[in-house]
């Protein structure tokens, strides 16, 4: 079912917490973000780390791991054992390669972030993941699902954005505008998405209140020919960052910064402090 048949179906309340629903179980997977245990950047020098078997460098040909006898990763349909070389990644690629821990099977991410190349094991057994036990929200608004209208670019333009990481850029290829109204005009740059789909990142006047300070993400489906399009920010998320202090998302670009507060979607996190 498509989710316009979903919410015709079961109402729009209850399309809304199904999808909450599995978004929150995709979070909380065995190899999600939240079982991230650390974030190693890589340097030319080969270096051994507690949570991740063998000792791992970069260089021109991209990330290189080293494995000491015993030591082995799935990767593929491949066991790797001794030196391998994983080739070079493209810009917020990742792959995995698998391996086994004293809690079971784990995993190791082997990415590429704002230039630099990083690997991020994951375990079962992660503290954050350990301690997760969901994500408030907003109560599903109707008036937060808008009629928007798509100003494509004549060609992407390539935007520079910060991160949460300091010193760290990242560069997308903004695709247009979504021009709406929210208690007035209002405008998003947005990046391309999935399925023809556009991305947006954004904070409102409720990020750092109610929300997570540094961002909110939102996806919407593809314009119709005539660039209509509609924005649900009752399923704007929290990225990684809101999480875990192991990762390195992207802040909105100046322009994603509404004068309104979109009291709609993902709360911030209730940290495990404030849970107890």
């Amino acid at each position: 079912m498509t989710v316009t048949e979903i919410e015709q179906a079961t109402g729009f309340a209850d399309a809304w917490a199904a999808w909450h629903a599995r978004h929150e179980e995709q979070r909380a997977s065995e190899y999600g973000f939240l079982a991230i245990t650390s974030i190693r950047w890589l340097t030319g020098t080969p270096e051994r780390f507690d949570d991740v078997p063998g000792a791992w460098s970069t260089g021109e040909g991209g990330i290189v791991v080293e494995l000491a006898d015993g030591e082995s990763l799935e990767f593929g349909d491949a066991v790797i054992t001794g030196r391998h070389e994983f080739g070079p990644l493209a810009e917020r690629a990742s792959e995995f390669a698998y391996f086994e821990a004293p809690e079971g099977r784990a995993a190791v991410e082997i990415a590429r972030r704002g230039g630099n190349d990083i690997i991020r094991p994951r375990h079962a057994n992660a503290p954050i993941l350990s301690a997760y036990t969901g994500t408030p929200a907003y109560a599903p608004d109707e008036r937060f699902v808008i009629d928007a209208r798509f100003v494509p670019f004549e060609t992407p333009r390539e935007v520079t954005v910060g991160s949460v990481v300091d010193g760290l850029q990242h560069v997308y290829d903004a695709v247009g505008t979504i021009e709406f109204e929210l208690d007035g005009p209002r405008s998003l740059l947005a990046w391309g998405g999935q399925a023809g789909g556009l991305h947006v990142l954004f904070t409102d006047l409720t990020s750092g209140v109610t929300t997570y300070a540094a961002n909110r993400s939102l996806n919407t489906p593809a314009p119709d020919a005539e660039g209509r399009v509609r924005l649900d920010f009752n399923r704007s998320t929290n990225l990684p960052c809101a999480y875990t202090p192991h990762a390195t998302c992207p802040l909105p670009p100046a322009e994603n910064r509404l004068g309104v507060a979109v009291e709609a979607g993902e709360k911030a996190p209730i940290s495990h402090e404030e849970s107890k």
